[in-house]
């Protein structure tokens, strides 16, 4: 069975050729870093012009690099949210119109939850397991006991993590996207220099919330005279989101039965942070459980996550309509 996944949520176009054996015969992305890097930002205007320029081109190229053709597709899956309207309109349109051309089924995506599944794509991981999403937009800690069944343990208040990223590089002046900029920086940084919050590090609450850091960063960058003042800032920056992120993990093994979840997983964007996934390891490490995080090629938006869960549902004949609405705020539960 080969799976056509199409993603169009955020900021990169991609497609992917899947099939239920766990082979990615094709992931193409295309990246609109270059036409949002002036505005320090994704802007979605800018976004679904790109998506809808393209689309066909990301999808044929997907299935030339997977040596198939459309009769070879059994269905097609798309991201219908969350995410900017314009591009879930764009990607989603596009899906539908193949599958109703092509007499397949239409597969709706929520991308959390892809995501979410990605590493069951790469690894043979067993529900349930823990998983920690920390992305542009979303930043939760929940239980996955399937692909539709999801324990909310909890999720950010306000900032994600990765907006955070983002909204400090800008600040610091060194560019969009944040994320990875931050990680290099941090490198030649002292993690001690500045001392930063760790917001809602007390107690037994499992939320998440960056905006205070992000303020504090603010404040702390007007002592910054030189480049190592800002290397210093952005390591210190980086250790306190990693501080969070092994507060949260500990706390909650220190309470569970570790023995009931196969693996601690971490998903997203921002798990393309060598950093953060090392210290989660250790976490991990203590208490006996796996971790695991999915390649760098599957952290950022891609297609084949998108196929992927297009497998878990078909599996159980869970197709949906063609009339199914995109929906920016579509929830994980």
């Amino acid at each position: 069975m080969l799976i056509l996944g199409i993603e169009t949520s955020c900021d990169e176009t991609a497609a992917a050729v899947v099939s239920d054996k766990k082979e990615i015969l094709s992931n193409v992305i295309y990246s609109q870093i270059d036409e949002h890097r002036v505005y320090n930002g994704v802007v979605p205007e800018v976004a679904a012009r790109a998506h809808l320029e393209k689309i066909e081109v990301i999808v044929d190229n997907a299935l030339s690099d997977a040596g198939v053709g459309l009769n070879d597709i059994d269905a097609i899956a798309g991201t219908c949210g969350p995410g900017l309207i314009g591009g879930l309109i764009v990607g989603a349109t596009f899906a539908k119109s193949m599958a109703m051309a092509l007499q397949l089924p239409f597969i709706a995506v929520n991308h959390i939850a892809a995501h979410a599944l990605s590493i069951r794509l790469v690894e043979e991981i067993q529900f349930p397991y823990l998983l920690l999403l920390v992305s542009g937009g979303h930043c939760i800690f929940c239980c996955v006991r399937s692909f539709s069944e999801y324990e909310i343990l909890g999720q950010t208040v306000d900032d994600s993590a990765g907006e955070a990223f983002d909204k400090v590089s800008k600040l610091l002046g060194f560019g969009y996207p944040g994320g990875p900029q931050i990680e290099k920086f941090a490198r030649l940084g002292d993690p001690k220099r500045f001392l930063l919050p760790r917001p809602l590090c007390h107690g037994n609450s499992y939320d998440f919330s960056f905006s205070g850091l992000k303020t504090a960063v603010l404040l702390a960058s007007k002592d910054c005279v030189d480049e190592q003042d800002k290397f210093d800032l952005c390591a210190s920056f980086q250790q306190a989101v990693t501080d969070v992120f092994v507060y949260k993990a500990r706390k909650y093994l220190q309470h569970c039965d570790v023995s009931a979840y196969s693996a601690l997983v971490m998903a997203g964007g921002v798990a393309a942070n060598r950093y953060i996934r090392s210290a989660l390891e250790s976490v991990c490490c203590d208490y006996r459980l796996k971790f695991c995080a999915p390649p760098l090629s599957l952290c950022t938006d891609n297609g084949a996550m998108i196929a992927w869960l297009g497998v878990e549902k078909l599996k159980t004949s869970q197709a949906d309509s063609l009339y199914f609405r995109p929906n920016p705020r579509w929830r994980l539960v």
